[in-house]
């Protein structure tokens, strides 16, 4: 394990001030193609049930389905947090929750002729363990039941430190969970006091031994940076702590300022790093990480030698979908719960945000779907195009259609920049491009370029 130091001084920007002006602008974080704001809506129920048998019938039999379920309760407000969630300590809520989830599976496999096979599990929030590990395995014992897992599978949870107990790392092992991240954010306590987020050091500790004791072969921490009162000495400390326990992945992620979605953001808006402070935070981290031992897997994500997400970088295997990077093949990702994005190739679909019309939906015995999108083929080109670049850095022109002059324009001046290089092959992007991937693959997204004024609901790209 490297050792760090504190340097004497914030690290030169690897990237011009220059640039990050001028590429810090909102941009998509491409976890679909085209990005949720420009879906088309065009989708009935019967529709979405026609291209759901249709991709399990093509994908599903080989790469299997991979599910995630999204599970919103908190107990309190983290006022930096974006995603959607109810905060209530009421736990009455989490069996009809629970009961919602598992008819909107059956409603699934009610349009298959036999058990699907299942690839992966992702629990996502909110707060996955805001439920009972008695409630969990209600929840999973009645997936398990209902299909076969696929010979590679992962399971996996999002944790919060402070109330992921040893029963919910022993319930959930015993289900074949393997994969956890836990929410740090930032171990600073005047930071976690103005994001409403505060969780000791000791716990963090903890909970990341007890995973470790169970089993569990793959910690992620997420970490953000470009939080309130956030400095080089505040990350720096985070940082020493990270080096401690030395999880065997680190997402450190841009924090996404939207105040406008999400009011509770403006209790802190004044204590902000402005832009080029914030990308010396990064910088400077990504430097910490690296003398710790990490790899950059790809935009915001860090893991230590010999991680399979790392192994399938240097493979050009790897994919992304709404969880970010994985190895998963499997072209059919099922949301579940309220807000849940399902991706099943030929379509994309979003359930009903609200919890309570969630449920109405799903009692009425119909798909809570209330935004979708219909694929077109050349759609699904543009979606390959821009996979390839965030995921391995690079494009080939085989089979690509002609390019309009306004790309070309915009390709050769990042050229020009050297963000990136055009070869007779194809495209790569540099290392003094990897900052502006969103950007670079922005200009391949003509969703945005015929709707460059109207990005709002976008984060920035740096």
């Amino acid at each position: 394990m490297g050792y760090f130091v504190f340097p004497n001084h914030y690290p030169t920007l690897m990237s011009a001030p220059a640039l990050i002006k001028k590429y810090n602008v909102p941009a998509p974080r491409y976890t679909s193609y085209p990005a949720l704001p420009h879906w088309n809506n065009d989708l009935s129920a019967e529709s979405w049930e026609n291209h759901f048998k249709r991709s399990y019938q093509e994908f599903g039999e080989s790469d299997g389905i991979s599910l995630y379920i999204h599970l919103p309760y908190c107990e309190s407000l983290c006022t930096y947090c974006g995603c959607n969630k109810r905060i209530t300590k009421n736990h009455r809520v989490e069996i009809p929750y629970i009961s919602a989830v598992m008819k909107e599976w059956n409603m699934y496999l009610a349009l298959l002729d036999k058990k699907p096979k299942l690839s992966g599990i992702h629990l996502g929030g909110g707060t996955p363990t805001f439920f009972s590990p008695a409630a969990l395995g209600i929840l999973l014992n009645h997936i398990d039941k209902t299909s076969i897992r696929a010979e590679s599978f992962e399971f996996s949870f999002e944790g919060h430190p402070n109330n992921t107990s040893k029963e919910h790392l022993h319930t959930l092992a015993q289900f074949g969970f393997s994969r956890v991240s836990y929410g740090i954010q930032d171990f600073d306590l005047q930071v976690q006091q103005a994001i409403h987020r505060i969780q000791p050091f000791e716990k963090v500790k903890e909970v990341t031994e007890q995973s470790r004791q169970l089993g569990y072969d793959s910690i992620n921490f997420d970490l953000i940076y470009g939080l309130p009162h956030q400095t080089l000495a505040t990350l720096y400390t985070t940082f020493q702590k990270v080096m401690e326990l030395l999880p065997e992945r680190i997402a450190f992620y841009s924090y996404a300022h939207l105040p406008t979605a999400f009011p509770a953001q403006k209790s802190f808006e004044a204590y902000l790093p402005d832009e080029n402070e914030k990308r010396k935070l990064y910088e400077q981290g990504k430097i910490w990480l690296e003398e710790m031992g990490y790899e950059e897997i790809g935009m915001d994500h860090f893991a230590l030698p010999g991680d399979p997400l790392l192994v399938a970088k240097h493979q050009k295997t790897l994919h992304r979908n709404f969880m970010g990077y994985t190895m998963s093949p499997s072209k059919i990702l099922v949301g579940l719960g309220c807000s849940a994005i399902s991706d099943i190739h030929y379509a994309y679909g979003q359930n009903e945000k609200s919890v309570e019309l969630y449920k109405e939906k799903i009692i009425a015995g119909s798909f809570p779907i209330i935004k979708g999108h219909v694929q077109s083929p050349g759609n699904l080109e543009i979606k390959q195009l821009i996979m390839s670049l965030i995921c391995n850095h690079r494009v080939s022109w085989k089979g690509l259609r002609p390019l309009p002059g306004e790309l070309l324009n915009q390709l050769m001046a990042f050229e020009k920049e050297d963000l990136i290089t055009i070869e007779e092959e194809g495209l790569a992007i540099t290392a003094a491009g990897k900052p502006f991937v969103r950007n670079i693959c922005a200009a391949f997204d003509p969703y945005m370029q015929s709707n460059k004024k109207a990005q709002p609901l976008f984060s920035k790209a740096i």
